[in-house]
């Protein structure tokens, strides 16, 4: 029996060949067959006619950060109605398993901090029934999920189930870093797809520690990343910070002979080579045999913050400070002369990378909280500051303090260049990625960058063809990540398709709801010329955005190819 039938569709298949018409049978949740015309002698429960609109592979979006999210909303809004059917959750070593329950709390507020997220949020909503990697697949499992799934062990994670609080306070023993190898090894025997950390000075904790996978040496790393290889599979992730050599991950990739994949290359305005100094490292270390990757992304990195929680300054060492600071303490630090002046001086110093590189004309108010200030809404701090005389670092701590830090503000930050970003998504060791999903939830939202490669960089700027775009986003990742049976649409394969118009496919503009646990709020974008995403066989999604009664369609996957 044929369980659905696509009939006059534009098969994209995933290789990066033109596409064909045809159409495409599923049966028991795999690809049966892909033919100009199928007229099937058994009954088919569903058929749809796709009337000549394309039909691609999921997207697998292989940087989010739903490992929280996913204990309580199987759906993993919004990326199954943006057309991912796979998402791989763990990146950056920011993971909530292995836990000790007194570290939960803590763990949280990490989390917070770092990624973003609401702690009533994460407080009413994790489901903790877990303690070590295994409960947590174990539950995962139990529990299902509208997308396939496949985890990292994160470093942050391990090195605090180890270390306790001291974790983000110093270096480890000979004895921590094998309980740690210990960790990582009994983890990729429970499926983990590989091994993620972090060593960029912009991912801080409670308190303006340092997430605990910065204070790692080298050894350490080392070490970490050798107990995943010897599995003979895996991937290290690792977002890097600008003092994180490319010589040391290339002697990873070389040692282990594993993939080493490097976030977050983005292109910075200020410093505007450096990102290409990156790719041509990986280059080099690819043409000696050695496989490193870099995570590029085709969106313009925009957040939406308040001075309360600064997320594009607090990586500036001068920023320091204030971090951990709330009320009273925070909003005299913020007035404090010296203070500024000290953020002034670093912003004015130029560097690898940093999220905020002084550019005040993209920096926007949005949303004032007193009524006599409404005339500065959608106006650039910079234009404030020509108007007023004064300086725009003052110009900005000084409304957010008259408006007891519930301003809000946007900022443009990095990948506003397009010729240079299309540089980066083309380049032959970058892959795209750097959703984010499930994390910064009220700052952006990217979890629809894939749509965006196919409507704006394919269709709208000719920077690649449409099947280049559909073979990033789809074969290209399965093919790094080791997923077998993925990311093409070829007979025996898993059937996660997505159904789209290449005439209007795109993102929508980005909007706040309030579903998160306890009422909190998230910034979400709904997806534009999207015809039906099937997870499996199983329809998730379809023009109106997710289906009545989602079904927990998804694998968790545990299963990889070397």
């Amino acid at each position: 029996m044929i369980d659905l039938l696509i009939r006059d569709a534009l098969v994209h298949d995933g290789t990066g060949a033109p596409p064909v018409r045809a159409d495409v049978a599923v049966a028991r949740g795999r690809i049966a067959r892909v033919a100009p015309r199928i007229d099937p002698v058994d009954a088919v429960e569903r058929t749809v006619d796709a009337k000549g609109l394309a039909l691609m592979p999921g997207i697998i979006d292989s940087h989010t950060h739903f490992d929280a999210q996913i204990t309580w909303d199987p759906t993993l809004r919004p990326s199954p109605a943006l057309g991912v059917t796979t998402a791989v959750i763990g990146n950056c070593g920011f993971t909530i398993a292995p836990c000790r329950p007194a570290d939960r709390e803590l763990t949280m507020r990490n989390l917070t901090q770092v990624e973003g997220m609401s702690l009533d949020a994460l407080r009413a909503g994790i489901d903790w029934g877990f303690e070590s990697f295994a409960d947590y697949m174990a539950q995962l499992r139990r529990r299902g999920c509208a997308i396939n799934v496949a985890a990292y062990v994160g470093h942050s994670s391990v090195r605090t189930y180890v270390m306790g609080a001291d974790a983000a306070r110093r270096a480890a023993s000979a004895d921590e870093i094998a309980r740690m190898q210990d960790i990582v090894r009994e983890a990729m025997r429970q499926g983990a797809v590989g091994f993620a950390t972090s060593t960029s000075p912009a991912h801080n904790g409670e308190g303006g520690l340092p997430m605990p996978s910065r204070l790692a040496d080298d050894a350490e790393m080392a070490a970490l990343v050798g107990a995943m290889a010897e599995s003979g599979r895996g991937v290290c992730m690792l977002t890097k910070g600008g003092h994180t050599k490319m010589s040391f991950l290339e002697s990873l990739a070389a040692a282990t002979g594993r993939p080493v994949m490097i976030a977050a290359l983005l292109h910075n305005g200020t410093n505007p080579r450096a990102v290409f100094d990156d790719l041509d490292a990986i280059a080099a270390a690819n043409a000696r045999g050695h496989r490193l990757l870099g995570q590029v992304s085709c969106c313009p990195l925009t957040m939406d913050f308040t001075l309360a929680s600064p997320y594009p300054v607090e990586g500036l060492a001068s920023w320091k400070p204030a971090l951990g600071l709330t009320h009273d303490a925070l909003t005299s630090r913020l007035a404090d002369r010296a203070f500024r002046d000290a953020v002034r001086a670093e912003l004015a110093t130029p560097t690898h990378f940093r999220l905020f590189n002084n550019e005040w004309d993209k920096v926007h108010v949005v949303e004032v909280a007193r009524p006599d200030h409404a005339r500065l809404e959608q106006r650039t701090i910079a234009e404030v500051a020509r108007e007023t005389g004064h300086d725009p670092l003052d110009v900005m701590l000084d409304l957010a303090l008259a408006e007891d830090l519930q301003t809000v503000f946007t900022a443009q930050l990095l990948n506003s260049d397009e010729e240079a970003v299309g540089r980066m998504l083309n380049h032959p060791h970058s892959i795209v990625s750097l959703s984010d999903a499930g994390a910064h939830l009220t700052f952006f939202n990217d979890a629809g960058f894939g749509l965006h490669l196919l409507g704006h960089w394919a269709r709208d700027r000719g920077a690649m063809t449409m099947e280049e775009a559909v073979r990033r986003l789809t074969s290209h990742p399965a093919q790094v990540l080791g997923l077998p049976g993925r990311g093409l649409i070829r007979e025996g394969h898993a059937a996660d398709l997505l159904l789209f118009d290449p005439r209007t496919v795109g993102r929508g503009p980005k909007r706040r709801v309030h579903d998160l646990p306890a009422g909190g709020a998230r910034l979400t974008t709904d997806a534009i010329g999207v015809h039906g995403v099937w997870v499996n066989g199983r329809q998730v999604a379809d023009a109106g955005g997710l289906v009545a009664d989602v079904p927990r369609a998804g694998t968790l996957l545990t299963e990889f190819e070397s």
